[in-house]
């Protein structure tokens, strides 16, 4: 016979032996446990699908940008991470100016950043 609560509620139960026995409440299927893979798939789905949008965005600007303007410098860097940071942030749920304007920022930085060390390694 199993007592649950027993052990002070760390999940161990006890059997008629005294053995203690280690148990997953959240394991035991249900509808909680349904909504919550569930929600974890549209999580990383949509995770995936800003990382993506993110990877090909950046890159085909920088390309662009690399062919018009004739080199590939720090320049078209800052440009495609700022469009980049921009278009990430308006993914979001609740995209305001702010949130906006500052990954734009973030973006140009880290890509311009990133250009220039590159070239210094």
């Amino acid at each position: 016979m199993a007592v649950e609560g027993e052990s002070g509620g760390t999940g161990a139960v006890s059997d008629a032996t005294g053995t203690r026995k280690r148990t997953f409440p959240d394991l035991k299927g249900g509808t909680n446990n349904s909504k919550s893979a569930e929600a974890m798939v549209k999580g990383v789905s949509r995770e995936s699908f800003q990382w993506g949008l993110a990877a090909g965005m950046h890159s085909g600007l920088t390309y662009g940008l690399t062919e018009v303007r004739g080199t590939h410098d720090w320049k078209n860097s800052a440009v495609a991470g700022a469009v980049t940071g921009a278009a990430l942030a308006l993914t979001s749920d609740n995209a305001s100016h702010e949130q906006i304007v500052q990954c734009a920022i973030t973006g140009a930085a880290l890509s311009a950043a990133a250009n220039v060390l590159s070239d210094i390694f």
